[in-house]
C-alpha cells in the first residue's frame, strides 16, 4: 500500500509517518518544510520526501496520483484566518477526484461532531469561545469530504498532547471519546489502522486516552 501524508511536519504528521512506515507500505510525505524529515530516524526506502505547498494544484495532484489512500493532519494557526484546514482539504479533495484515488482519513476537531439533536457541538454555548475559528476552518474541512463521494473517515479529536503510541484508547463513530484527551501517538495509530483495516468508512470518529 501506497499513502500520502499531508500535515507531515506537525505533531500528529509526523507520528502519522512513523506509524505508516511501521505498517511497511510505501510513504509519500508532503509539506513545505520537509527537511527535517530526512534525519537518521526516519531515512528509509519506504519514504519518498515531497516539498510543495498545500494550495498548489499540480503539486498536490502528483503527490496523490497512483496512492492508495491519502492521510490529513493539516493544521494552520487557531484563529482561522490562514485557511489551510479547509481550503487545503479542498484542493486534495479535487486532485483526489481528479487521479481516482478514493480513500482519505483527516484530522479534525471534537466541536464537528454532533449531538442527538443533529446540532455540531461547536454550536452548544458552553463550546470555548477560543476554539470556534479553528473549529468553523475543521467544519469547512468535514463539508468538503462529506460531500466528495469519497471513502473519508473524519477523526474528531479532543485536546491532543505531544506523546507517543501506547494503544490505550478507545474510538467509536458518531459520538465523543470517554476523556478530554487524544495522545498525538495514539491518534495518528487510529487513523492509520482506519485505513489499513478499512473502518469508520463516511463516518466521523470520537476519540480519547483511557484512564
Amino acid at each position: 500500500m501506497t499513502v500520502c501524508i499531508f500535515g507531515v511536519t506537525g505533531m500528529v504528521g509526523r507520528q502519522l509517518l512513523i506509524h505508516s512506515l511501521a505498517k511497511g507500505g510505501q510513504v509519500r510525505a508532503f509539506g513545505r518544510q520537509v527537511e527535517n524529515l530526512l534525519d537518521a530516524d526516519l531515512q528509509s526506502d519506504q519514504l519518498d520526501v515531497i516539498k510543495g505547498y498545500i494550495f498548489d494544484e499540480k503539486a498536490v495532484r502528483e503527490a496523490i496520483h497512483g496512492c492508495d489512500a491519502v492521510l490529513s493532519a493539516l493544521g494552520g494557526s487557531f484563529d482561522g484566518t490562514d485557511k489551510a484546514r479547509s481550503l487545503g482539504m479542498k484542493n486534495i479533495v479535487g486532485q483526489m477526484l481528479a487521479t481516482g484515488v478514493q480513500r482519505m482519513v483527516a484530522l479534525g476537531g471534537l466541536g464537528v461532531l454532533q449531538n442527538s439533536d443533529g446540532q455540531y457541538l461547536m454550536d452548544r454555548p458552553t463550546y470555548p469561545a477560543e476554539y470556534l475559528p479553528v473549529g468553523r476552518e475543521h467544519q469547512q474541512a468535514y463539508w468538503h469530504l462529506r460531500d466528495s463521494g469519497l471513502d473519508w473517515t473524519f477523526v474528531c479529536a479532543p485536546n491532543i498532547l505531544s506523546a507517543d503510541a501506547n494503544n490505550h484508547y478507545q474510538a467509536a463513530a458518531e459520538a465523543p471519546g470517554p476523556g478530554d484527551h487524544i495522545s498525538a501517538g495514539n491518534l495518528a495509530l487510529c487513523m492509520v489502522e482506519a485505513v489499513a483495516l478499512d473502518r469508520f468508512l463516511h463516518q466521523r470518529i470520537g476519540l480519547a486516552d483511557l484512564p
